[in-house]
């Protein structure tokens, strides 16, 4: 992602790039998100039938971490995204002003 230049103005760097990418880092993370919660789920169903299976626990495991980590990521580009809306509005603020999305 490059920064505005005279060939790109401020108004379509925030609409096409900057909205985009963070549009679209968000979707990717929120379907590993639900992905990997259905495979916990199922995990945990089949760690229900059967309790003496030390291998499908330690699956389980590694799959709840997975989530977890998951989660985190969202928060972390939740600060991204924050961090470079605020750069953004310093550098752009006097030619383009982006509307509020949230």
């Amino acid at each position: 992602m490059a920064a505005p230049s005279a060939s790109v103005n401020c108004e379509e760097f925030a609409e096409f790039q900057l909205m985009a990418a963070h549009a679209s880092r968000d979707r990717v993370i929120k379907n590993c998100i639900a992905q990997t919660s259905a495979v916990v789920q199922n995990l945990r169903e089949e760690r229900e039938k059967n309790l003496d299976d030390l291998t499908l626990l330690k699956q389980l495991r590694k799959e709840q971490t997975k989530l977890k980590w998951m989660q985190s990521e969202l928060n972390v580009e939740e600060v991204v995204n924050d961090r470079s809306w605020k750069v953004f509005n310093e550098r752009c603020r006097i030619h383009f002003r982006p509307p509020k999305t949230e």
